[in-house]
Parts: C-alpha cells; sequence; structure tokens
C-alpha cells in the first residue's frame, strides 16, 4: 500500500517521469523559495499551482460533447469541463497582488514555465500568450485612461477576453490534433488551421463567462476597499 502511495506521488510530482524526480524537487524547492522571498506566502503558491493545473487539466480530463459529429461539424463540439472554473484565477491572482504587487507577475512566469513541463506545450505557450495579453491590455488601460482600480479590472477583462480565449482555444485545438498524431493542415499563409473540436463558440462562450464571473468579483472586492478608503482607487 505505501509504496503504490509512493509510486502515485512520484507519478504526480513527476508527470509520469519518474527519472526527474531528483529535477523536480530541487525546481520545486526553488520556486518555494522565490515566491516566499518575493513576499508571496499562502495565495502566491496557491496561483502557481493552479494555473500549470488547468493547462494540465484540458490535456488529461475528458471533454464531454456537446453535438455530435454531422453534417455541420465533421468532428463534432466538445466542452470541457474546466472551462467554467477559469474565472477562479482572477480572483487568486487578485488576492497574490495584494501579497506581492507587481512581482505576481514573477509567480505568473513560474507558473508558466511549470505548465511547460506538466501540460502539452503547446497548451502552455497558448497559455502564456493568453495571460500576457491580459496583462498587456490592463497595462495600457491603467497607463493612458487612469481609471479606478475596480473600474480597469472590469473594462481590461472585457477587452482581453474574446482575444485571449481565442488564442487558448486555438492553442489547446492544436494540442488535441499534435497529441492524436493527426497532421496539421496550414492556411495560405503559413498558420496551422485548429481543425478539431475545442475552438468554436459553446466553449469561447463559456470561457468568456468564467472569466467575467472572476473579473466581477474581484472588481466587486476591490470597489468596496476603494469606498472604505482601504486602498487607492488609482493603486496600480
Amino acid at each position: 500500500m505505501f509504496l503504490d502511495f509512493y509510486n502515485g506521488l512520484v507519478g504526480a510530482l513527476t508527470n509520469g517521469q519518474p527519472q526527474y524526480l531528483l529535477i523536480v524537487i530541487l525546481g520545486l524547492a526553488a520556486t518555494y523559495y522565490i515566491i516566499h522571498r518575493l513576499g508571496g506566502r499562502l495565495w502566491a503558491y496557491i496561483y502557481v499551482a493552479l494555473i500549470p493545473f488547468l493547462n494540465w487539466s484540458f490535456g488529461i480530463i475528458p471533454e464531454f460533447a456537446i453535438v455530435a459529429p454531422n453534417e455541420t461539424f465533421s468532428k463534432g463540439l466538445s466542452l470541457h469541463p474546466m472551462t467554467v472554473v477559469t474565472g477562479l484565477v482572477f480572483v487568486v491572482r487578485d488576492f497574490v497582488q495584494r501579497e506581492m504587487k507587481q512581482m505576481v507577475l514573477i509567480c505568473m512566469a513560474l507558473a508558466i514555465g511549470w505548465s511547460f513541463f506538466y501540460a502539452w506545450p503547446v497548451i502552455a505557450l497558448a497559455s502564456g500568450l493568453a495571460f500576457a495579453i491580459s496583462e498587456f491590455f490592463d497595462w495600457l488601460l491603467f497607463t493612458f485612461t487612469k481609471y479606478r482600480l475596480s473600474t480597469r479590472i472590469l473594462l481590461s477583462s472585457a477587452v482581453a477576453a474574446p482575444i485571449d480565449t481565442s488564442v487558448f482555444l486555438y492553442g489547446a485545438d492544436l494540442a488535441k490534433q499534435i497529441n492524436a498524431g493527426q497532421q496539421l493542415a496550414f492556411s495560405a499563409a503559413g498558420f496551422p488551421i485548429a481543425d478539431g473540436n475545442t475552438l468554436h463558440i459553446a466553449n469561447w462562450v463559456v470561457f468568456i463567462i468564467g472569466k467575467m464571473i472572476g473579473a466581477f468579483v474581484v472588481s466587486y472586492m476591490i470597489r468596496k476597499q476603494e469606498d472604505a478608503g482601504k486602498i487607492s482607487p488609482h493603486e496600480a
């Protein structure tokens, strides 16, 4: 029983690659030290674990079909159950930013780095690009509009969510095709075509709803603190 538990733990830590156990342990220890050194505590550790977990889940946890293959959709349409909880990242990120301010970007980089180990590389890359897009629009709105923080969270989420969601689902769709050994088709411009069953309007809408719910929760919590004078409305 103990041996089974040990093998299961090692398998989980190493993503089924036990030969890398020592490297993974050293990497996790270094990650813990960096976060702690930068002032991160519980929420920061949850954040760094949550992103690789969500990216990993898109390659492991089965999707469920919402439309069977037909003349319109030759491969059908499927919805991933973790799509609806992506908004949690926004809520957790807010708590991390309170602890670490802009050092939260270091946590994001660490989380994306671990995603390349635990998730399919194409999904990890798409996830990194999606987070970069979100951060860019947040910086853009703060720098050039000077909206109060609670308003900026909603506006940046509303602007960025359609774009970063498209980027992530595009990458997830390609990753599924690659993992299944399918030959990718390319457009005239040389870009691979997402020809699977993940990048579609239903997944896209549910993804954005999850993100916007998370953004509304964070915005509401921030607005309450702004009105109470606990934080500056123009805090970065």
